[in-house]
């Protein structure tokens, strides 16, 4: 909408809307509200906050979409866990909406964070993770020409590494970048079935480095597989292109 026909009613509507957003947030970034306080009626929030209850309405609705607030029917609203992984999810939902070339600034950032993650998940992996860990990796060795098969696995097997350092934050960038690389995964290795075979060498000499708690070791391996498919993604998309929806 052009800004000219937005009225100024409608302005400063959003402008007290944003003001209750940003006093609530400091209630709660304050320690007065912690996880799982329950609000004050609307009427006395309302009162206290020295806002109209309609802007009140707003910043609430706009606080529960952001996951800061959950609003429980017939109980009221109450303030969120304000888990990581729950105040980040909807920002990071959208980078599957992301396109053409940026999907290669995605790679960057996975180049940047996933190796460290991986050093980490050598030094922190549990038997148990080791073992779910060896499963997909035995997985893409099943799949065989299967492309849709080695990637889901291939997924899964990344989902382990990025919950293995046990540090919530990482583990919800992680699994955001690698949701919308999976399409351009899956397009390397339809495009070329050469990969398939070199996607399993890689994830085997990254589990071997974590299994031998080997953490420089698994950071290169896992260096390395990222810049794989990172360099073959810049020699194949052009500047203008956009992963194929159907390879």
């Amino acid at each position: 909408m052009d800004q000219e026909t937005i009225s100024p009613g409608r302005r400063r509507g959003a402008g007290v809307t944003g003001e209750a957003i940003d006093r609530m947030r400091e209630l709660i970034a304050s320690g007065e509200w912690g996880p799982g306080t329950r609000l004050p009626r609307e009427a006395d929030l309302a009162k206290q906050l020295g806002l109209s209850r309609n802007s009140l309405r707003e910043a609430v609705r706009a606080l529960s979409l952001a996951r800061v607030l959950e609003v429980r029917q017939g109980d009221g609203t109450f303030v969120s866990s304000l888990e990581p992984e729950q105040l980040l999810e909807p920002a990071l939902s959208a980078t599957h909406l992301l396109r053409g070339r940026t999907v290669l600034e995605l790679f960057e950032v996975r180049r940047l964070l996933e190796p460290g993650a991986v050093a980490l998940a050598a030094q922190r992996m549990d038997e148990a993770g080791k073992a779910a860990l060896k499963h997909e990796l035995d997985r893409m060795f099943a799949a065989g020409d299967d492309v849709a098969e080695l990637v889901e696995a291939d997924a899964a097997f990344h989902a382990i590494l990025a919950g293995a350092p046990g540090n919530a934050v990482l583990k919800s960038l992680l699994e955001s970048i690698s949701s919308r690389t999976v399409r351009a995964r899956v397009w390397h290795g339809v495009a070329d079935r050469l990969a398939l075979d070199q996607a399993r060498a890689e994830h085997t000499r990254i589990y071997e480095a974590i299994e031998a708690g080997n953490a420089e070791l698994a950071r290169a391996a896992a260096m390395l597989h990222i810049e794989t498919n990172e360099r073959w993604l810049r020699e194949h998309l052009g500047p203008e292109e956009d992963i194929p929806l159907e390879p």
